[in-house]
């Protein structure tokens, strides 16, 4: 445990950023995995699923949950599959 006071805040707000980037993350990953998932299915994707899921990954990048050329990497990757399924339907 700290025993300096700016420690002992450093170790709250540590904990407090921690809770909150988790949440971000849990969320970006949730809808990813949603959209991937429906693809695999070969359920309709439209390009609103498309944007839902490029709002959570641009808010994660917005606020440092991830780096911005890991967001831009994940976006790639997503939208490339986003084109196959629509060139496949």
């Amino acid at each position: 445990m700290p025993i300096i006071k700016s420690a002992k805040k450093a170790m709250r707000r540590s904990a407090v950023l921690h809770e909150r980037n988790s949440e971000f993350k849990l969320r970006m990953k949730m809808a990813i995995k949603k959209f991937i998932k429906n693809v695999a299915k070969w359920e309709a994707v439209s390009f609103d699923d498309l944007k839902k899921v490029y709002k959570f990954v641009d808010k994660c990048a917005k606020v440092w949950v991830i780096k911005k050329k890991t967001a831009a990497r994940k976006k790639s990757r997503i939208s490339r599959l986003f084109n196959t399924v629509q060139k496949k339907a």
